[in-house]
């Protein structure tokens, strides 16, 4: 048995000495570190979970700090990755962590997740295509898995729940995954965490061309970090009750 590190006293006084090792154990992927992986990825760390992979090729802009745990002044222009990487190990400095700073897609996502041996996965990923590809090879490989949909245009954090795809509604990124799930014949049995509040849809403008986004919805500080810790409290409340 692993002995429990001091720093992790505070979360052995809640979980008992089982749950915990199951936690320092476990072998988590997340992929996305903005403004809802970023802060989930954190929050997997702080709950003790031994090993980690995380995957994002973008880097610090001045536009994320309003909401983004890696974006300060100080990290303009970093890979998001590093930063992130940086943090979790100046929280948990007997961290396995493995740090990927590419956009994932297709083929690469299949060598990840073969490669990995995960318990659990996470996306955060905010554009569609490669989205629904990552959702679609982790369910037909039998990885747990919970989802992130759209925390852009919600203010409202008591209207932010934890449910199956299939019951998920006011939220158009959600719409778009399960459409496109749906020509792949899946309908159900993915963990996503929504918001059922209407986002106002004047407060969506056009991304600039060439980039991997149709468009720009204005966001809060503190949605997309309620998405996180809500996404990670999935996957760590799933950890420590696995059989």
């Amino acid at each position: 048995m692993i002995e429990i590190p001091h720093w992790m006293s505070r979360t052995n006084l809640l979980l008992d000495n089982h749950q915990m090792q199951k936690l320092i154990n476990a072998n988590v992927l997340v992929v996305g570190l903005g403004g809802v992986g970023g802060i989930c990825a954190e929050m997997i760390a702080r709950a003790g979970v031994g090993k980690m992979t995380i995957v994002d090729a973008d880097v610090v802009e001045a536009s994320n700090r309003n909401r983004q745990i890696p974006a300060l002044i100080s990290t303009d222009n970093q890979p998001k990755a590093e930063v992130m990487a940086q943090r979790l190990r100046d929280i948990n400095p007997d961290i396995d962590l493995t740090v990927i700073n590419e956009y994932i897609k297709d083929e690469r996502t299949e060598e990840i997740l073969n490669e990995g041996n995960f318990d659990y996965a996470v996306d955060c990923i905010d554009t569609l295509s490669p989205k629904v590809f990552f959702i679609q090879t982790c369910l037909e490989k039998g990885i747990p898995l919970v989802s992130s949909m759209g925390a852009g245009g919600r203010l409202d954090p008591s209207k932010v729940r934890i449910s199956d795809i299939s019951a998920s509604y006011n939220c158009t990124l959600a719409r778009y995954v399960r459409k496109r799930l749906k020509k792949f014949g899946i309908r159900k049995g993915l963990k996503v965490v929504f918001s059922s509040e209407l986002p106002d849809a004047n407060k969506v403008i056009l991304a600039p061309e060439g980039g991997p986004k149709k468009s720009l919805i204005g966001t809060v500080s503190w949605m997309p970090a309620i998405f996180g810790c809500t996404v990670a409290s999935v996957v760590i409340r799933d950890l420590y009750n696995k059989a």
